[in-house]
């Protein structure tokens, strides 16, 4: 017998594909204005604060709400910070079994982030006061380079190195991976690029996290979602796809062929297009000045060579080929260039890059279970009827 669908008592509204400019809440974290190239931590340029490598400063600002006003206050944050990087003792024993297993890295941090907070014994955030909310964003976030550093050193057969209180994160989680004190000029550029990464809208992980918030679940929870999220090659995981790009180019003298070639074929090129920049993406601007930095300074390869002849390859051969497509370059192309120049392993580039948007994710899950509703769309059945 065929079934008739009554809808005479609903009122479904049509949205976009992917939700493109529908507004689902408000949020006071930040926002990003894609037509000016713009993008801020509840109303300070995120530019302004990454090219003067802000990270401490920036993490504040985004999980407390202001910067800091004097040393004493930086002080304060920093030893508040630095003391929640340490992987509980129960949890490292296990470790070793994670690092060894068949999960790739991404995988591998959210199983040891939810470890770490059962080990705390967290909460759902239904269930705590604002200030162990922000704890526990806080947690998250200190101990995730912690972690990265310790489950790629345990997989390499070699023993994880113990945070030092006294060092910055950034410095801190570079010693903790390589093994040696890193070189201040690196510390800077990565700190450049992982401030510029702490947030940006309401993004595919992002949204997940708030979804997950919603309904009052842990922070763990809302993390190991967003970090699920990070993972597609779409999102954060285009990083390393990109590195492989240039690999495949090889040389400037190849780019030419290798993107008329793409672009006559309809295919993707990884490190540009974005959501929501119809201009230069803001980051990429600052990290191809940082890539060609550190390239001056004898400190990156002639990888920095081919990305910035591939970029320009990109934008006349689309201009000659594609009139009038906005397409343009995002943080993904010189992101990847500058995470190698500091020595991080490919596979670790979107771990890194979810270590800083930690600190996003857990000011927007603290933000979205304030406002007690969960999130719950519907959707137009369009399937058969029976």
């Amino acid at each position: 017998m065929a079934i008739t669908i009554d809808r005479s008592d609903t009122h479904l509204i049509d949205v976009p594909r992917g939700l493109t400019n529908v507004v689902v809440a408000e949020t006071r974290i930040g926002d990003v204005r894609g037509a000016e190239g713009f993008f801020h931590y509840r109303g300070v340029s995120g530019v302004e604060l990454a090219a003067e490598a802000r990270f401490e400063d920036a993490w504040r600002l985004v999980a407390l709400g202001a910067l800091p006003q004097d040393t004493a206050e930086v002080a304060e944050w920093r030893a508040r910070t630095a003391a929640a990087r340490e992987i509980p003792g129960s949890v490292l024993p296990m470790l070793p079994t994670i690092a060894r297993s068949a999960l790739d890295p991404m995988a591998q941090l959210r199983t040891a982030l939810a470890l770490v907070s059962a080990a705390d014994g967290r909460r759902p955030l239904y269930d705590e006061p604002e200030p162990e909310r922000i704890d526990d964003a806080i947690r998250l976030a200190a101990v995730s380079p912690t972690l990265i550093a310790a489950l790629h050193r345990l997989a390499a057969g070699q023993d994880p190195i113990a945070p030092d209180p006294g060092c910055d994160p950034i410095g801190d989680f570079l010693r903790m991976l390589l093994g040696s004190v890193p070189d201040d000029r690196l510390v800077t550029a990565l700190g450049t690029y992982l401030t510029a990464a702490i947030d940006h809208g309401f993004n595919a992980s992002t949204f997940t996290a708030r979804v997950i918030a919603s309904t009052g679940a842990d922070l763990a929870a809302c993390a190991g979602g967003a970090l699920g999220a990070l993972s597609g090659p779409l999102h954060g995981g285009a990083p390393a796809r990109t590195l492989d790009m240039l690999d495949d180019i090889g040389s400037p003298e190849r780019a030419d062929a290798w993107v008329r070639a793409r672009v006559q074929r309809g295919e993707r090129i990884m490190g540009f297009g974005h959501a929501v920049y119809r201009t230069e993406d803001p980051r990429s601007r600052l990290l191809r000045g940082v890539a060609q930095r550190l390239r001056a300074e004898g400190l990156a390869s002639e990888r920095v060579d081919v990305a910035v002849t591939v970029e320009q390859t990109v934008l006349r051969v689309l201009d000659e080929l594609k009139p009038g497509r906005s397409l343009r370059t995002n943080v993904e192309l010189y992101a990847a260039v500058v995470m190698e120049a500091c020595g991080i392993p490919r596979a670790l580039f979107t771990p890194t890059f979810a270590s800083a948007r930690l600190i996003g994710w857990g000011a927007h899950a603290c933000e979205q279970v304030q406002d007690g509703k969960i999130l719950r769309p519907s959707s137009r059945y369009v399937g058969a009827l029976g």
